[in-house]
């Protein structure tokens, strides 16, 4: 039986485009997400209140996982991406990731996301609730 790799968790406020971008192209989320636009990567980095990353504990600490929340730290936070590499997926990396999110937030903020149909289970699974109220206007480019 192989042993789960150590995963460090941090905020990274300052994280590299090119590592965001890798991850959200190694996660899948990169058929919805501008991965080739570097500085619209660097423009998303600088707006989110809150980046909090997983690496693996090992030579160069490989990013693995990244979840970015926009928020006031007050009243709530928009968990805008979380992605986890393919290859560290089943890991509990999504859920650290949360899990560390939340910590950083604070008993007094709300945390909310829109997930892709395919992790529904996933949000279900870790006990986030359903919001059935929720309105939006979708992005133009």
């Amino acid at each position: 039986m192989s042993e789960k790799p150590e995963i460090l968790y941090a905020c990274e406020p300052d994280l590299e485009a090119v590592e965001f971008g890798r991850v959200l192209r190694e996660s899948g989320l990169g058929a919805i997400r501008p991965i080739d636009d570097e500085a619209r990567l660097r423009r998303m980095i600088a707006g989110a209140g809150l980046i909090v990353t997983a690496r693996r504990n090992v030579e160069g600490r490989p990013l693995v996982g990244v979840a970015r929340s926009v928020t006031d730290f007050s009243w709530c936070a928009y968990l805008s991406d979380l992605a986890v590499s393919s290859k560290a997926q089943g890991l509990g990396i999504g859920q650290g990731l949360i899990d560390e999110t939340r910590r950083q937030l604070g008993p007094d903020v709300s945390l909310m996301l829109a997930s892709v149909p395919e992790a529904v289970g996933f949000y279900e699974r870790i006990g986030m609730g359903r919001i059935d109220d929720a309105f939006w206007f979708r992005r133009e480019r």
